[in-house]
């Protein structure tokens, strides 16, 4: 017995030794910490970017420039290094089907694979180098996502990120951006922003400035003839069962019916 509870005693030090050594005391071990993860993954991502072709270097690049350091960048090194796929992945185009481009917030971001999946055969399918935000971000990166070339649809959104916008300036910088992308020729579909759960953690007046930013969106669109795929209708009524709670995203399963629902509204555009 005693043997056994000095070897249970042992353990647990040897234990407590081996956390202790590996885990951070204070925000400045943490930081360095992080850092270093942050390099290993870095100098993997690098290495690996080195051995693509060209053009998928070029994207690569594109993204380094757009993602951002905080939060996105990192999670597509990371996912690029393991071999996963996300909504980021270079798309090599098949010349034969017709380009799509994806533009939206993290919500678009969510449901591109499933896009991806719904239209392969069908169309080319991108989305813009970032989680777009705000109208003031499209007025100024607009230019970006579109690139040099040819678009036969484009699916766009701007919403959530907008809540606390003033309505008169959402207003006009959806006028602007839809001249802007009307310039390309494309199909353009605009996407009504997805409804939120009542108790979402941003308070229930995001629900009543969704409605409002909605509202604002499809008068500009119907002035000038722009397609609408109304997300907001389509989910609303199923929210309880693919919404997460108290937030603005969703399960993924509320990814996969948006996916489906999105490229039938695309599809729709190329007939």
């Amino acid at each position: 017995m005693r043997l056994t509870l000095l070897f249970l005693a042992f353990a647990t030090l040897s234990h407590a030794q081996v956390k202790s050594q590996n885990e951070p005391t204070n925000a400045a071990e943490a930081a360095a910490k992080k850092a270093a993860e942050d390099k290993a993954v870095d100098e993997k991502y690098q290495a690996l970017k080195a051995t693509l072709p060209p053009d998928q270097q070029a994207w690569e690049t594109v993204l380094e420039q757009n993602l951002g350091n905080g939060f996105y960048l990192p999670l597509h090194k990371k996912d690029k290094i393991a071999g996963r796929s996300n909504a980021w992945d270079f798309v090599q185009d098949d010349p034969k089907l017709p380009r799509v481009l994806l533009i939206g917030d993290s919500i678009s971001r969510g449901y591109t694979l499933d896009v991806r999946k719904a239209m392969a055969g069908k169309a080319n399918v991108h989305r813009a180098p970032e989680n777009c935000g705000p109208t003031a971000n499209g007025v100024k990166k607009i230019d970006i996502w579109l690139g040099d070339g040819k678009w036969d649809v484009i699916h766009f959104n701007f919403g959530i990120h907008d809540r606390k916008t003033p309505a008169a300036d959402y207003e006009q910088r959806l006028e602007t951006l839809v001249a802007r992308m009307q310039k390309t020729g494309a199909k353009i579909i605009f996407a009504t922003t997805t409804p939120v759960p009542p108790d979402t953690k941003d308070g229930p007046e995001l629900v009543t400035q969704i409605a409002e930013k909605n509202e604002i969106a499809l008068r500009v669109m119907k002035k000038h003839g722009i397609a609408i795929d109304d997300l907001h209708a389509f989910l609303a009524p199923q929210l309880a069962g693919i919404a997460n709670p108290q937030d603005v995203h969703f399960n993924a399963k509320g990814y996969e019916l948006m996916g489906q629902q999105v490229a039938k509204s695309i599809e729709a555009a190329l007939k």
